[in-house]
């Protein structure tokens, strides 16, 4: 693993974070890979086809780093998700708790939803009022909620996807740095690109860059 732009030393797990810490309190981070060509998903439609152990890695990294996940319903889903370490944040304008993060202790799993979900009863009844953020009436309003994520102490926010929610991040100007992973695979077909959603130009800087056996890790700072 070798450091091609930036300071620090990515080959000790401590060099590794502290290459990836947060620069300030209040801070927003997506985390996304995808293949050479542009596939953020493989054909079975997850992530995990597309990443390899050094990207893995660096997730873990993040996730330690992390106060709070937030993650899209529909990548909860597709990619099993657990609730380990920071409190996992579903945004879910439906109400909806996929079923692998079910029974969990309390607060492991938050939900952000809105107030014409359907779901939303039920989801009170099932992690606590606490625990279900309702931001909006029909969409959920991104600001709010991680304006109150700040509030209750979740000051280094990781964004996991999927490429809609990304995409409405961005829109909405709360995303400050872009974890992509490049992996040195071809995979053509269809798959989706690491974020959907209408046109869009968002300026960045390279904060720093790694190259490990031809996957390339980059810390992207979006300019303010």
């Amino acid at each position: 693993m070798r450091l091609l732009h930036g300071d620090g030393d990515p080959t000790t797990p401590e060099g590794l974070r502290a290459i990836y810490a947060p620069p300030r309190l209040r801070w927003l981070r997506a985390n996304m890979v995808s293949s050479l060509d542009g596939a953020a998903t493989g054909s079975d439609g997850r992530s995990g086809t597309v990443n390899n152990a050094v990207d893995v890695d660096v997730f873990h990294v993040l996730r330690d780093l992390a106060d709070a996940v937030l993650v899209g319903a529909g990548t909860a889903i597709a990619e099993t998700y657990e609730a380990k370490g920071a409190p996992i944040v579903v945004v879910s304008r439906r109400g909806r708790i996929p079923d692998d993060l079910r029974g969990c202790e309390p607060g492991a799993v938050r939900l952000a939803t809105v107030a014409e979900a359907p779901g939303l009863a039920a989801a009170r009844d099932e992690i606590g009022e606490e625990n279900v953020y309702v931001a909006g009436t029909s969409e959920v309003d991104l600001s709010a909620l991680v304006d109150r994520l700040h509030e209750e102490g979740m000051q280094h926010v990781l964004c996991e996807g999927g490429p809609t929610l990304l995409g409405s991040l961005l829109e909405a100007g709360l995303v400050d740095e872009l974890c992509h992973t490049i992996t040195p695979k071809l995979l053509a077909g269809d798959g989706r690109r690491i974020v959907t959603g209408p046109p869009r130009d968002v300026p960045v800087s390279l904060g720093s860059l790694i190259e490990h056996d031809g996957t390339l890790l980059g810390r992207w700072l979006v300019a303010r």
